[in-house]
């Protein structure tokens, strides 16, 4: 490697030992300096600033811009200039502004020549080395980088040694326990052989430099124009930690083990499903780590979600870090403090329990919750403050399972909980299938329960960031069915190979270049798609699931789209029916439900919009109500019509619901219809979850639980093979009905769906008592008043209150 300065350029300071210790780093800062009311102002929203001259010795100086100094600091203190640095809080002398920390190693030649020559007590100018190899060399920077693929988790690569820092080791020991891990170079601005890396060079501290810690995400939107880009003070805006810390949440769950390992699996998904992991990165904190290393400098919350007994050395580090101002958070640990016991209660071990948790508004949330088996109670004597987030049971001891206690005087935090917060109803162990019902019953309540713990201890739980829009392919399901298509496409396409409607513009092209803009009013549609793939869609189940004569033939795929809905809006009424058009998405960014619903579609989520064409003149087509039943009734079927799936509890609810029994909800349908002449054309939208169990439920959720409670092996199901049976399901239903009218459907339907017999009051609590009879002739819901008549509630109008057997108008 070349010489990155000419070294006769650097000034001596005079107080400057040059002997560098085992346990410290050498490191290059490059300021600039600026007066009057430009002058460095720490961030309003420092706590503490902190001096350059109290972390470091300094050891050499570079006059010019940027002013560059070479100092020396140990790990600890290199730690705490590095994050006062991200934080705005780093006060450099004489008006400096610090731009770029940069950790650097000194080859022992050179420390030797500068201690030599800086005898003579005075400031001294170094001579160049007449040696090629480099005076000042870059350190290896010793953490993996983390990439927006997702973060990589401590202690999954090959361990180094730990207590030292690479650019402390003298010549000659740089070889010695080394991992595997992949390492980036750390350049100076001014390293002429790197220029072209300018853009990964580091503008802020990665972290303190010890070894297999969290490193800090560099910010990659601030790609540098130039030398001069990179010590502008404008640069500053660009740094990224705006929160104070470092955006690493780690999760200590007990002494290393497979056991372990599957905790922190199950505490990091539920975590990321509550978090942005965009902003936020999810460690694992081993135990070698947790001691060793200078992490809580850089955590911005510390999850132990772990039963086993803490080591007190460990336990320790712990408090240290509480009282330094840090957070906790305590899920079903053994971790306590503040004169507060845990008290073992069996009758409550791996129970299903009612909890009153209270927010920090002073609302409160019930739901059920799996017990630990313990619960917080105050040492003898103690009154002890506790925060406005609180969690008791509903028994007679009123047990406190969620307790918010302070700590120290620096703003120091823990939220303990002894509920399985962390576990998912399907990973929870419960023995019965009530208790199953009981906690995804309360799913939903406790991500809210969650969110406002993470929210209260200083984490942002905003929805997550919108994904970008995807371009579409045309996929078709059988062969011969592709040039009559390719044909018609010639013949309708616009000039620039464009079809347009009044909500948006679908361009059809043979490969979608980045280039290409896609946006929700004009979306690419790519038709050279052979080499297509998708790990979420796969076309050749799709075409072995699908037997039907016109429906679901043609397929607009998507990965990200608005709403599948809008997608067919420019083809409906030109394209021939036999070609039996369908869009499918993996998830969509504007989702619609009935009225002015939004509809969800996380990964995970069957989404399709299917066009259909019915005859005015005929038995369905008098009877269009009829259609989201079907739909409805066609997906159930496609379920429950599996081979040894037929006791799956999936159900239709009126008037276009899919539910799991008569709990919760597990999909729906949309149905917009046009009337031109004699024809209906019928865009038929579906969504319903099939992998996803959170936050809700999913019909693989419900599979999972049929096996356990009946030793069976059923697989679980896929989106794409699903969408195709409910297609195909579909088509033999409408022939069905067009054959034999409402009687060929209604005995599947009334099989299935979940208000046999069901009493209701209308419109309120103290509305008049009905009993659901059926659907009428027309596919509305009829209900029989007590010592009434029968009475018609139409589906535009009115919808059931599951939860309080209420049929209530809908709120306009």
């Amino acid at each position: 490697m070349k010489s990155i300065e000419d070294l006769n350029k650097w000034a001596l300071f005079l107080v400057s030992p040059f002997i560098l210790e085992a346990e410290h780093i050498a490191f290059v800062t490059e300021s600039i300096w600026v007066q009057g009311e430009n002058l460095q102002r720490p961030s309003s929203s420092s706590d503490t600033i902190v001096r350059w001259s109290d972390c470091c010795l300094p050891l050499a100086c570079r006059p010019g811009e940027p002013y560059r100094l070479i100092a020396e600091a140990s790990v600890d203190d290199f730690s705490r200039l590095g994050v006062a640095f991200m934080e705005d809080r780093l006060q450099m002398d004489n008006g400096l502004i610090p731009q770029k920390i940069v950790s650097v190693h000194l080859q022992a030649l050179t420390l030797k020549d500068l201690k030599d020559q800086a005898s003579n007590k005075q400031a001294q100018m170094l001579q160049p080395n007449p040696e090629p190899s480099p005076e000042i060399e870059p350190k290896q920077d010793v953490m993996e980088h983390v990439g927006r693929d997702g973060p990589k988790v401590l202690g999954e690569e090959p361990k180094q040694r730990r207590g030292s820092a690479s650019g402390s080791e003298p010549a000659g020991d740089s070889d010695r326990g080394g991992g595997s891990v992949e390492h980036y170079h750390l350049h100076l601005s001014s390293c002429h052989e790197c220029l072209e890396l300018e853009n990964s060079t580091i503008e802020s501290v990665r972290f303190a430099s010890a070894e297999n810690i969290p490193d800090l995400p560099y910010d990659y939107s601030s790609s540098l124009e130039s030398i001069a880009d990179e010590t502008c003070p404008d640069g500053e805006g660009r740094r990224v930690n705006v929160t104070g810390k470092a955006p690493n949440i780690l999760v200590y769950v007990g002494s290393d083990s497979q056991e372990a390992l599957g905790r922190f699996q199950q505490v990091r998904s539920v975590l990321a499903d509550c978090v942005d992991t965009d902003s936020y990165i999810l460690y694992h904190l081993l135990e070698e780590s947790a001691l060793g290393d200078p992490w809580p400098d850089n955590c911005l919350l510390l999850v132990i979600a772990t039963s086993e007994s803490i080591p007190e050395d460990l336990y320790q580090k712990f408090m240290a870090y509480l009282s330094q101002g840090g957070k906790v958070l305590g899920l079903s640990s053994s971790f306590t403090f503040g004169g507060f016991q845990m008290t073992s209660k069996g009758v409550l071990q791996k129970t299903v329990q009612n909890l009153v948790f209270s927010k920090s508004d002073g609302s409160e949330v019930k739901l059920n919750i799996l017990s630990s088996g313990y619960v917080y109670r105050e040492g003898p004597g103690e009154r002890l403050s506790l925060g406005k987030l609180q969690g008791h049971l509903e028994n007679e001891d009123q047990d406190r399972m969620i307790i918010q206690v302070p700590f120290g005087t620096c703003g120091g935090e823990a939220v303990l909980c002894q509920v399985h917060l962390e576990l998912p109803p399907s990973s929870a162990v419960v023995q019965t299938q009530e208790d199953f019902n009981l906690l995804k019953s309360s799913n939903i309540r406790r991500y809210e329960v969650l969110r406002e713990i993470l929210t209260t201890l200083g984490l942002s739980c905003d929805m997550k960031q919108v994904p970008a829009l995807t371009p579409l392919y045309l996929l078709a399901a059988t062969e011969e069915i592709w040039e009559p298509l390719m044909q018609w496409l010639g013949k309708h396409v616009g000039p620039e190979g464009e079809i347009k409607s009044s909500k948006l513009s679908l361009k059809f092209v043979s490969s979608c270049t980045s280039e290409i803009e896609i946006t929700p009013s004009s979306i690419p549609v790519v038709t050279d798609t052979e080499a297509f793939s998708s790990e979420n869609f796969n076309l050749e189940i799709y075409r072995q699931n699908l037997q039907t004569k016109q429906f679901g033939k043609i397929i607009l795929f998507a990965e990200v789209t608005p709403t599948t809905m809008s997608l067919l809006d420019g083809l409906m009424f030109e394209m021939p029916q036999e070609m039996g058009l369908i869009a499918i998405a993996v998830r969509q960014t504007q989702g619609k439900g009935r009225g002015r619903n939004a509809w969800l579609s996380p990964v995970g989520c069957a989404i399709s919009t299917l066009l259909i064409s019915i005859p005015l003149r005929s038995q369905l087509g008098q009877r269009i109500p009829f259609v989201q039943h079907l739909m409805s009734l066609a997906v159930v079927e496609a379920v429950r019509s599996i081979p040894e799936y037929q006791d799956i509890n999936l159900r239709v609810k009126w008037p276009n619901d899919i539910y799991y029994s008569d709990l919760m909800k597990i999909g729906g349908v949309l149905v917009n219809s046009t009337l031109m002449g004699e024809m209906f054309y019928i865009l038929i939208g579906c969504g319903f979850n099939v992998t996803n169990s959170n936050p809700t439920i999913c019909i693989n959720d419900l599979v999972a639980e049929y096996n356990k409670q009946h030793k069976a092996e059923l697989k679980p199901l896929r989106a794409d093979f699903l969408i195709a049976r409910a297609v195909t399901t579909l088509e033999r239903l409408i022939d069905t009905f067009q054959d034999q009218g409402p009687s060929g459907v209604l005995p599947l339907y009334y099989k299935y769906w979940v208000h046999s017999g069901q009493q209701v009051r209308l419109g309120s609590a103290e509305g008049p008592a009905a009993s659901i009879v059926g659907l009428d002739d027309s596919g509305f819901l009829q209900v029989h008043q007590e010592g009434g008549e029968v009475v018609t509630v139409h589906p535009d109008g009115n919808s059931f209150d599951m939860l309080r057997n209420l049929i209530l108008p809908k709120r306009q």
